[in-house]
């Protein structure tokens, strides 16, 4: 069972009827109960940074986010799921991450935001099996206006360039993430759904 983590600020349907698709048994939840018994979790998100941890704060689901992931149970975080497991952001003056990754998440300069369409990541991780059976320069779909700054370039899965090169999927030990959504990005984001429900 996949556990989708539901705290309002997500694209749940698109994700869920997504890994539905692929073969996955998954339930869009809150629950504390369902999130610790899940074999994987799924942590999506649009949005803000503040005001999505915030409302993990106020259902209570941090703690459990970080259970899962210290219990070493695959995670995957989408979009604003990516950002939300960094340190810090710069929207907004500042807000704070849940801290389970090192690094910051900043706003693109001197570009239209939100960076939002079809581009390309270059896999910078190949052995990565979130990536498995893909090429090296497939184009996905994105819309953000911020992205990730890890504080060590060795947990960068893939890059891609719009004006800067920037960090679009990461990659530690139990832990991936993806600036670009998977579930809008057809047959490339249906194959790393289903790597990830297949790790």
């Amino acid at each position: 069972m996949i556990a989708i983590i539901d705290y309002g600020m997500g694209n749940l349907r698109s994700v869920h009827k997504a890994l539905e698709h692929v073969g996955a048994q998954a339930r869009v939840t809150s629950s504390v109960e369902d999130i610790l018994k899940a074999d994987k979790v799924v942590l999506p998100g649009v949005g803000a940074m503040g005001p999505a941890r915030q409302k993990l704060q106020e259902l209570g689901l941090i703690g459990p986010i970080r259970q899962v992931i210290k219990d070493g149970k695959p995670f995957l975080g989408i979009c604003l799921g990516l950002q939300l497991l960094f340190e810090k952001s710069s929207e907004g003056g500042f807000s704070e991450g849940l801290r389970i990754l090192e690094g910051s998440v900043e706003r693109f300069s001197a570009l239209k935001v939100p960076h939002m369409g079809w581009n390309q990541i270059q896999i910078k991780a190949p052995n990565s099996k979130l990536f498995a059976g893909l090429g090296s320069d497939e184009n996905v779909y994105f819309c953000h206006s911020y992205f990730v700054v890890p504080k060590d370039d060795a947990i960068a899965a893939a890059t891609t360039h719009y004006g800067v090169n920037f960090v679009s999927a990461v990659k530690r030990d139990n832990i991936w993430g993806v600036q670009f959504h998977p579930e809008k990005s057809q047959k490339v984001g249906l194959k790393i759904l289903q790597n990830f429900i297949e790790l």
